[in-house]
């Protein structure tokens, strides 16, 4: 494969006739990201499909009308690449890793699984009770589960605050025809982006991706070709990210709830709902969370409940935004005699952000620190590759690490004020508390 030279910071897009977004950017090195990213997840689950998302992405390695499950498997393992997927709230994302000069067995891979799938029953009937397994593994870890009811509480029933993984006895009442049409009804082109982070030419991209559907087209029967949209032709006007009718949450309501669960520690989760991805204001958030509890040791949360009282040994704070809405929280575990004793800590680092503005210098190094953290993040190629698709699937742009960089200089400490009243105070704030 030729080697060319590109401009890290023009990144090439376009559009299929039936509808695919195609992004790539390129980077150096002999390694490439690449994957098929579908703007569908555990949201778009219709009533009888809890945990549909989820068992559709496992069963999507399961067979087609071109590969058997073993044939899916070993294809890029053989030659040392890597093959997975994830499932979140509104996406799933297939990708591979490997060296650049496999592109074209990677391609054919990736388009086979996620739009030549067949789903087949006896796979189903067996991939089940792995799904199963994962779920009762998951039940045993109250640190991971927590954040899950969380969620439904703060979504009130809503299918954001739904769990990703589904419940055992419904899962095991679905058939290969129930996901064969949430695959019909999700899975298509114009609700799919193909992404590829590497040292590809666009013409490249473009050619094993137009290659890779042909074959796709070609190993199915014509009338399911055009239920599945492949035969499809838009124009690039046309093409608009695909919601299926999603449904805003109702209106939030702060709950606090105390689930008795014979644990050694407490666990506990302190939050609201928050800012959608598209809201301006989800990067005062943003940069506010870091401060109170992100990754780095000086973070004020686990400065207070750690460094200087020795209650926890995790603390931190997290934020979730959607498309349309968000989730913010706090969680930390410890002994369940000190729960009120690290909750009250909490509400002091709070308050102290509602009472007054960050000084000069505070806000000075907050932005420092954010703006080091989100260089080195994006030193992690693979990191890199799957924001890219994520960021293009749902808002239809490349993120510039310049542009958040002018985001972040330009917030005022009046603005993070702002924010700081109008989400942590106590009687905005959802506590759900396992013991």
């Amino acid at each position: 494969m030729k080697t060319t030279e590109h401009n890290l910071h023009t990144p090439h897009t376009e559009t299929l006739p039936c509808g695919l977004r195609i992004v790539s950017a390129p980077s150096t090195g002999n390694v490439v990201y690449c994957g098929m990213a579908v703007n569908t997840g555990t949201r778009d689950e219709q009533a009888h499909e809890s945990g549909m998302a989820h068992f559709c992405e496992h069963m999507t390695f399961k067979g087609t009308h071109n590969r058997r499950s073993w044939h899916i498997l070993n294809r890029m393992e053989c030659v040392g690449g890597d093959l997975n997927a994830y499932t979140g709230k509104e996406e799933t994302i297939y990708y591979s890793a490997f060296l650049k000069e496999h592109f074209g067995r990677a391609v054919d891979l990736l388009f086979d699984i996620t739009l030549g799938s067949t789903y087949p029953q006896n796979e189903m009937n067996k991939e089940v009770e792995v799904v199963i397994d994962e779920i009762e593994s998951y039940n045993d870890s109250p640190s991971e589960l927590i954040f899950d009811e969380f969620e439904n509480l703060i979504f009130n029933g809503h299918t954001l605050g739904r769990n990703i993984l589904g419940e055992a006895e419904q899962l095991r009442k679905l058939t290969s025809q129930d996901m064969q049409n949430f695959a019909l009804r999700t899975y298509r082109p114009r609700n799919m982006v193909f992404f590829v982070y590497g040292d590809v030419a666009p013409e490249i991209v473009h050619k094993e991706a137009t290659r890779a559907l042909k074959k796709v087209i070609e190993s199915m029967p014509t009338e399911l070709a055009v239920q599945k949209g492949l035969a499809e032709v838009y124009t690039p006007e046309a093409i608009t990210n695909q919601e299926f009718g999603r449904i805003a949450p109702t209106p939030y309501k702060p709950k606090d709830k105390v689930v008795h669960k014979n644990t050694h520690q407490a666990h506990v989760l302190i939050g609201t709902r928050c800012y959608g991805a598209k809201d301006p204001k989800h990067i005062r958030l943003y940069l506010l969370n870091n401060i109170l509890g992100g990754p780095s040791m000086n973070s004020r949360l686990n400065l207070s409940l750690r460094e200087k009282n020795g209650l926890v040994y995790t603390v931190e704070s997290n934020m979730t935004c959607y498309t349309d809405t968000g989730v913010w929280s706090i969680y930390f575990g410890c002994d369940k005699k000190d729960v009120s004793k690290c909750k009250s800590l909490v509400l002091k680092e709070l308050k102290k952000l509602i009472d007054a503005p960050l000084s000069e210098h505070a806000l000075a190094a907050a932005k420092r620190q954010i703006k080091g953290q989100i260089g080195i993040a994006n030193d992690n190629s693979e990191s890199v590759g799957l924001t890219l698709a994520k960021t293009y699937l749902h808002y239809h742009k490349v993120r510039n690490i310049e542009e958040l960089f002018r985001k972040i200089d330009a917030l005022t400490a009046a603005e993070l004020h702002e924010t700081a009243v109008e989400l942590f105070a106590p009687e905005k704030l959802t506590t759900l508390i396992y013991k």
